[in-house]
This record gives structure tokens, sequence and C-alpha cells, in this order.
């Protein structure tokens, strides 16, 4: 079993940048996939970025590409999310998901772990 636990949201303002970070607990990071997902009110959990147990393979959506980058320290079993040129459409309360089946594509239903999450809030 592994916990995951997110740090990291905040308030900023729009085209600024912040970073989230993802720890796990229990088990070593290096054995897991991690995707980061996005909720925003009133919307459905929607797919951000995904990396591979090693690191080396990223998975972007579309949104985001480009503007946000994630990244994997299994030495200190960590993961992040730097988010920069944010913007208002950006806010929502962020979730990272552990898979231990290397999966590391959009499908929520593919990690079998969650965090609580962090609330992020960019305001125009």
């Amino acid at each position: 079993q592994v916990q995951l636990a997110e740090s990291g949201g905040g308030s900023v303002q729009a085209g600024g940048s912040l970073r989230v970070s993802c720890t796990a607990s229990g088990r070593t990071f290096s054995r897991y996939a991690v995707g980061w997902f996005r909720q925003a009110p009133g919307k459905d959990r929607a797919f951000v970025a995904s990396i591979s147990f090693s690191g080396i393979n990223t998975y972007y959506a579309d949104t985001v590409k480009g503007r946000f980058t994630i990244s994997k320290d299994n030495a200190k079993n960590m993961v992040y999310l730097q988010m920069n040129s944010l913007k208002s459409e950006d806010t929502a309360v962020y979730y990272c998901a552990g898979a231990s089946t290397n999966y590391h594509g959009p499908a929520a239903s593919g990690y079998e772990y969650w965090g609580q999450g962090t609330q992020v809030s960019v305001s125009s």
C-alpha cells in the first residue's frame, strides 16, 4: 500500500508559476508511474500529465502542453508538476495518482492510489 500526499498549492496571478509536489510513503516511487489530474468546481476530474516508472516517458494534456512539466526524483520519492504561464482556467484541485502497473496514460481508472489534492487558484 502506498500513500500519496500533495503539497505546494496556492494562489497566483495569471502568467505566474507554481510548483506542486507529490510524495509517497509506504513504498518507493520508483515502482510507480504517476499522474497528475485536476478538478475544477462543477467539472469532472481531468488528466493533466503523467510520468513512467523511470521518469523517462512523459505525457501531457493538450491544454497544458508547453506550459507544465512533470518530473520525478526517485531518490527523494517525489514527483513534481512545474506550472508556468498559468491561466485562470488552470484553477482547480490538483491530485497526484500512482499506478503500480506503470500505466501512465490519461485514464483515471488506470491509477490505483490517490492523494487528497491541493488547491491551485489563478486570478486574472
